[in-house]
């Protein structure tokens, strides 16, 4: 019985680690007019986020390291997040994100506090942001 016990426990330690994602990634959802990540926050280091467009319409996914709130973030005469502005630094982005693809972005986040947006005309005034923290 003992015997019995061990092969199946050798057995188990092989298989849990092939079931486990060594990605971990993040699902983000664009659609008109929201950024909706499927978690709020994530452990400081390299991350990817998974994000697809269900809209039918282009749009992009960009991340900035604030401590603003997700709408008060700086913006132009035109309404557009000023990606170089005062309170906000730019992390990285995908432009073009076409209705109905997926794309993926990795990034190395810091602890801190960011805000997910899409910064195509009047996107961002629509509602197109979410907040992020990272432990």
């Amino acid at each position: 019985m003992m015997k019995r016990l061990l092969v199946l426990a050798a057995a188990a330690a092989l298989v849990i680690p092939a079931c486990s994602s060594d990605s971990g990634g993040i699902g983000v959802t664009l659609s008109d007019f929201k950024v909706e990540p499927a978690e709020s926050s994530a452990s400081a280091g390299e991350l990817t986020f998974d994000i697809t467009n269900d809209a039918e319409q282009t749009h992009e996914f960009v991340i900035f390291k604030t401590d603003l709130a997700p709408d008060e973030l700086p913006t132009g005469d035109d309404g557009d997040v000023d990606e170089e502005g005062e309170g906000v630094t730019h992390i990285d982005e995908i432009e073009d994100i076409t209705g109905g693809s997926t794309e993926s972005l990795t990034v190395t986040l810091d602890a801190g506090s960011y805000v997910l947006i899409c910064n195509l005309p009047a996107h961002y005034g629509q509602g197109m942001h979410a907040a992020f923290t990272v432990n």
